[in-house]
């Protein structure tokens, strides 16, 4: 199932060119158009899906299965020190692009264009991890 305004759905069809790096059945993996850093990477399914809370478990398998190759390969053949693994989910989370899709970003070093930045110690609210556990405790 595809979506006719979706852009990664026109990449999956053909119909926007893109540098595909992995391609099988269900799974494509391409050179995000804004790299962050050298061989930034999307990895998608081939469906339509909007983030990951609604991708099938098998589908989100094969997807981590191409994303966990590609950094692999990014650090093999990249000489990447290290890999960022992203999947925003909702506009608000920065998800621009309404299809399920994972950054694979390489990181080379400390000052190369990319940076998660998180509050200080000092800066943080103080918060009640037990009721925040308890309201977020899976049962299966």
């Amino acid at each position: 199932m595809h979506d006719p305004n979706c852009v990664f759905c026109k990449i999956v069809k053909g119909e926007i060119p893109a540098y595909k790096v992995y391609e099988d059945t269900h799974v494509l993996a391409f050179l995000d158009a804004k790299q962050i850093t050298a061989g930034h990477t999307l990895v998608i399914p081939k469906d339509h899906y909007d983030n990951f809370m609604s991708v099938p478990q098998v589908r989100l398998h094969n997807v981590m299965d191409v994303v966990q190759k590609i950094g692999q390969i990014q650090v093999r053949r990249l000489l990447a020190r290290g890999v960022n693994i992203i999947s925003n989910a909702g506009e608000i989370a920065g998800q621009s692009v309404m299809h399920f899709h994972i950054h694979v970003i390489p990181r080379y070093d400390v000052g190369d264009g990319f940076r998660i930045t998180m509050l200080e110690k000092d800066q943080k609210v103080e918060l009640n991890l037990p009721s925040i556990a308890s309201k977020l405790k899976i049962d299966e």
